[in-house]
């Protein structure tokens, strides 16, 4: 099994602190946002690769921050060639770059690479792989409306199928939100191919997700815990606030536990 983190976007919404730094490389509470997505996807047993696609702008960040990094999986780094917003070639068209450029054959776990959340992967993946052949993603309720008007927006049946699924709906028909983090068995791969060369948006996972569900089973993994999306200037500057307490209460647990 094999990882993708989508860090190939160029966050407009995010300016200026974006202008001249990824959005996954900005600090939130003392490291990098694709630290906390790593120390996850890290925990994951049957993973035995992670590759993370960045833009050619700004590869060389990721690369200074790679040699850095002490990672407990072999983590790739790729270049997807694409050097302003208007040339991107998307998230799905990074998902197919990175399959043929790693020659990925095995089923893939796929995150955005802007995720900020708290809730353990391991249970997710063992639920995906109960229920491969199928694709399984992982779902917040945000439990507000109007602001699920601004998110990839989810309706399951009884068996936690996707039923709808509808990107910034004017009118929800629920409050369970796509987090941006996808399972896709082996068999879903080739899937991806056929959906580009159709014509389809590449742009966000979910036009994927709405193209599949009405062709083949996919599920939803309703979760609780924190998830935010930092898409903004005030959204970050909140969840900074958040993992700050986080990360000084952990440093005061640990050193509480070497005095000990």
């Amino acid at each position: 099994m094999k990882a993708v983190i989508l860090a190939a976007g160029y966050a407009t919404r995010l300016y200026p602190l974006t202008k001249d730094r990824p959005k996954p490389l900005l600090d939130m509470g003392g490291k990098p946002v694709l630290e906390h997505l790593l120390a996850h996807i890290e925990k994951i047993d049957p993973l035995n690769g992670i590759c993370i696609v960045a833009n050619h702008k700004f590869y060389s960040h990721f690369e200074k921050w790679k040699a850095h990094y002490r990672a407990s999986k072999r983590v790739t780094l790729l270049d997807d060639g694409s050097t302003h917003e208007g040339d991107r070639l998307g998230a799905i068209g990074d998902i197919r770059f990175c399959i043929e450029e790693q020659k990925i054959t095995e089923d893939l776990l796929v995150v955005a690479g802007d995720n900020l959340f708290d809730m353990d992967l391991v249970p997710f993946i063992r639920s995906a792989q109960k229920k491969s052949p199928f694709c399984s993603m992982m779902l917040y309720d945000v439990k507000d409306f109007s602001l699920a008007k601004h998110y990839g927006i989810v309706r399951l049946d009884a068996e936690n199928r996707i039923v709808s699924f509808e990107e910034k709906p004017k009118n929800p028909p629920s409050t369970l939100s796509a987090m941006g983090v996808y399972y896709f068995p082996k068999q879903v791969l080739g899937s991806i191919e056929t959906y580009l060369k159709a014509g389809s948006p590449q742009d966000a996972p979910g036009f994927f997700i709405r193209w599949l569900y009405q062709k083949e089973t996919v599920y939803g993994y309703p979760c609780e815990g924190l998830w935010y999306d930092i898409g903004d200037l005030e959204s970050y500057q909140h969840a900074s606030q958040v993992f700050g307490k986080v990360h000084m209460s952990q440093k005061r647990n640990l050193a509480r536990g070497e005095e000990a």
